[in-house]
């Protein structure tokens, strides 16, 4: 899946993975930037009677590089503290909530938002904003919209932001790609799956009736453009951004037993969580070298930049599939490396390959989503982005509709191949590769205004 569980050591500190990243110009608001980064991911509706929340020990962090050097020229720091009404009660609310400074909410969250500089000049823009609870149910939470819009918060020096939890909209056939890398629609030319009976089944997404807990802002579009410009064409360098999430905790943390709740944390923060374009260190990277990626900066992913010239995908799909891909078979057999690959994942694409787009941030090499914010959006979006004609999609940043696992899995498949080598025919089987899923398979509906994530689903009503 994206980034749910995409390292060894990361999987087993989930209130610090980052699960998936969004970046899209706001299609009500096209003067502004949303950022979407999500945490704690694969949440059982009904987890009570402790629920899931963010990490009060962890730093939670969203940056803009807005000159292409990998570095962040902005960055956006959330941090949450905790509080309990009620000493003497098991419960996470003792009777309706029905506002966010109800005495009924036992175990309340808040945040506060810290702007950093390019400089390193920390501004705090807004102190101990509350969260909203988690989606208990109708009769925990009879008005949970009410509660959601209440906990939308726009600070006074312009920016919009909201931190809670919210329904998973990722999208993705998780039990088919990792059982051996089933593919639809070739499930029965695969080199294991033909021998089974009646083996092609419907796609089923994974992360479905899931929540997760979301940090999204939304920030004024000279904000993050290099020299604040408000008007940029498509083609000027400055029109793009490039955006990823980390989490960091303290790198020494002393607990003392008798007086729980008062661990005491020491030396710098280590980060331990990081994501720019979805499936990077899911699928690129491989399983060693996992937790060390999660660890560095995107301007040392030059050390990676090998396995996204050669992935271990590219080399699987003929063996997997004998038959259906054997242009690539030969693409892989030449030992060329994939500079459509590196362009797509870690320099953006140059002008001059796509009619009228472009979203390369420099030569340096680095995992980002880029986002070319001079493009504005579509009403007609197509769910595979460039690869559908539609620019306003990913790997143009990422909407949240954007099907994000079959656009990368078709890029593999040597379908983007052309762009940098025009004698290059992509087999017939690479542009039909898909998960087999949608948008619509998500049970919740997106919402038409920020924080344009789902409502969660209450742990008393699923859908199914």
């Amino acid at each position: 899946m994206s980034s749910h569980r995409e390292a060894p050591e990361i999987s087993k500190d989930p209130v610090a993975d980052s699960s998936d990243l969004y970046a899209f110009v706001s299609p009500d608001h096209p003067d502004t930037v949303t950022i979407i980064a999500n945490y704690v991911p694969l949440q059982l509706p009904a987890s009570g009677p402790n629920f899931f929340e963010f990490g009060d020990d962890v730093l939670y962090e969203i940056h803009v590089d807005s000159n292409g050097d990998g570095r962040p020229d902005l960055t956006y720091q959330f941090r949450f503290r905790t509080e309990l009404r009620n000493n003497n009660t098991f419960l996470y609310n003792t009777g309706p909530i029905e506002s966010l400074d109800s005495e009924n909410w036992n175990r309340r969250q808040f945040f506060s938002v810290t702007k950093v500089d390019a400089n390193g000049k920390h501004e705090v823009l807004a102190r101990k904003l509350p969260c909203p609870p988690c989606n208990v149910g109708p009769l925990s939470i009879p008005d949970y919209n009410k509660l959601a819009d209440d906990a939308v918060h726009k600070l006074k020096s312009g920016e919009k932001v909201f931190a809670g939890q919210r329904a998973d909209a990722f999208f993705v056939d998780l039990g088919a790609i990792f059982d051996l890398g089933t593919l639809r629609p070739f499930q029965d030319k695969h080199l294991v799956g033909k021998k089974l009976f009646n083996y092609a089944g419907k796609a089923v997404n994974a992360t479905d009736e899931l929540n997760v807990h979301s940090i999204a802002i939304q920030v004024p579009m000279h904000m993050v453009r290099r020299d604040g410009k408000k008007k940029v064409r498509g083609r000027d360098p400055g029109a793009v951004i490039g955006v990823w999430t980390s989490a960091s905790r303290r790198q020494v943390q002393i607990r003392d037993g008798r007086k729980a709740g008062e661990d005491v944390e020491v030396g710098p923060q280590v980060q331990v969580s990081r994501l720019g374009n979805p499936l990077f260190n899911e699928v690129i990277v491989p399983m060693a070298e996992k937790d060390k990626w999660n660890s560095l900066p995107p301007t040392e992913d030059k050390r990676f930049a090998k396995f996204v010239e050669k992935p271990e995908l590219a080399g699987l799909l003929p063996v997997l599939y004998p038959g259906l891909f054997d242009n690539l078979q030969k693409l892989n057999e030449g030992g060329t490396p994939r500079a459509d690959l590196v362009a797509i994942l870690l320099t953006g694409i140059p002008d001059g390959l796509i009619d009228d787009f472009q979203n390369t941030t420099g030569a340096v090499q680095a995992d980002m989503l880029r986002l070319n914010t001079a493009i504005p959006p579509t009403k007609d979006e197509n769910a595979f982005g460039l690869l559908g004609g539609d620019l306003a999609g990913f790997p143009n940043g990422r909407r949240i509709a954007d099907d994000v696992v079959s656009i990368s899995l078709r890029a593999i498949a040597g379908v983007t191949v052309p762009l940098v080598d025009e004698k290059f025919k992509p087999d017939d089987a690479a542009a039909l590769v898909e998960q087999g899923l949608n948008i619509k398979d998500v049970s919740a509906k997106l919402l038409k205004r920020f924080p344009y994530l789902p409502v969660p689903f209450d742990g008393f009503n699923r859908p199914k």
